[in-house]
């Protein structure tokens, strides 16, 4: 992809719509449903507790809809749990998921239940999961760890953060998972990402997905202080 052959129609099928917010309403759940789909999104990414919602509204378009599990606060949920909250959420509509991994087993040695806690969920749910490694809080071997043993444990794609808070998403951190993703794992950008510029250099370094709530004022030139770091 060329500089000249990308545009906002271009870059909207890249992106998955954000939405992670306290207090989210119905109408609003709704509205970001359907903006997914007037601009051409791969997919709305919301909170569990809506997924039903918004399947009822992307039912048959094309639309993907996707939810995160142990999110914002990485690593608290058991494995049992986050596979069974992930086979529930597949059964009410959700046709992707990103989770949190555990971070403290993997620098405790724990690798087995690192990779088991990722293999359950991609069992339990039987939809592509995409595992959210929060780069900078590793080691360089802690790094190399996390990526082989995601990809052992059946991850459709690799996520260099879980958002802005952890790491603004670059080109750098983008490259260097698209370096270690076998053939049929894909890489998919995630914090703070804000401006056409930036989703353009993203994709540029191997992403083929973008997670930001400021999609609509990427694709629209119109980015603004109210978008969020997700």
């Amino acid at each position: 992809m060329t500089d000249a052959e990308v545009t906002p129609a271009t870059l909207a099928p890249y992106i998955q719509h954000t939405l992670i917010d306290v207090g989210i309403t119905r109408d609003r759940i709704v509205a970001h449903a359907e903006e997914t789909l007037r601009y051409g999104f791969n997919a709305a990414m919301v909170p569990g507790s809506w997924v039903p919602e918004v399947a009822a509204v992307l039912r048959g378009t094309g639309a993907g809809v996707a939810s995160a599990l142990d999110f914002p606060t990485v690593g608290v949920t058991t494995s049992a749990g986050k596979a069974a909250e992930a086979e529930s959420l597949a059964r009410a509509g959700a046709t992707q998921i990103d989770i949190g991994v555990q971070i403290g087993w993997l620098k405790s040695g724990r690798y087995d239940a690192f990779r088991s806690d990722i293999a359950g969920v991609v069992r339990a749910s039987g939809v592509p999961v995409k595992v959210m490694l929060e780069l900078p809080l590793l080691t360089e071997a802690e790094r190399e760890a996390a990526v082989e043993l995601s990809i052992e444990a059946g991850a459709a794609f690799l996520k260099n953060a879980s958002s802005g808070a952890v790491e603004v998403a670059n080109p750098e951190s983008i490259a260097y998972l698209v370096a270690r993703a076998p053939e049929g794992v894909q890489v998919k950008a995630s914090g703070g990402i804000k401006s056409f510029a930036q989703a353009v250099s993203l994709l540029h370094a191997g992403a083929v997905l973008l997670g930001t709530s400021a999609g609509v004022a990427i694709v629209t030139d119109n980015v603004n202080e109210h978008t969020t770091s997700y």
